[in-house]
């Protein structure tokens, strides 16, 4: 996958991208006060290969001006019906109220949603208050069942609107 949103680049994670992914989504957890867990929580940022590709899910990373400025990923999960859980949508600080946390987020789902899966999970913490709206205002509806430890708030979003449309 490679597409253009204003001028910036989102893509399909490389092998290259290890680092500076993971240095956007420890950026981003610090400025919210949350630890990064690479043994934990964030292991599959480090290990793209085993957590995503290998499980059919995929990885992309935000690029402007040749840097990593944002990651966003997915893949299948034994939860719900035909379900996947979206992970890492992190955008560095400069880059945020563009409109491209936003755009990750559909072009995500579309994504998803031609797969035929027919629900998406989304796990955060409720100090990251910009994610919780932006899943808030995009369909996402409160569940139970938080799995990750630092977070406290889970979400589902069932696929529906998104196939109707298409078929116009």
């Amino acid at each position: 996958m490679k597409q253009t949103y204003k001028n910036f680049i989102i893509r399909d994670w490389q092998p290259s991208d290890r680092q500076p992914a993971a240095e956007v989504i420890k950026t981003v957890l610090a400025e919210y006060g949350l630890g990064w867990e690479g043994e934990g929580a964030d292991i599959d940022v480090l290990k793209v290969e085993e957590y995503y590709l290998k499980n059919g899910g995929e990885f992309w990373v935000i690029e402007h001006q040749n840097q990593i400025i944002g990651t966003g990923a997915y893949y299948p999960i034994n939860r719900g019906k035909k379900s996947v859980e979206i992970r890492k949508m992190y955008i560095l600080p400069k880059f945020r109220s563009l409109g491209l946390g936003k755009y990750l987020l559909q072009e995500l789902e579309k994504t998803i949603f031609k797969r035929e899966f027919q629900q998406i999970w989304i796990e955060t913490a409720s100090v990251l208050k910009e994610a919780v709206q932006l899943y808030e205002r995009n369909g996402y509806v409160p569940a139970t069942g938080v799995e990750t430890q630092r977070c406290d708030r889970v979400y589902v979003k069932q696929r529906t609107q998104i196939d109707a449309n298409e078929r116009r």
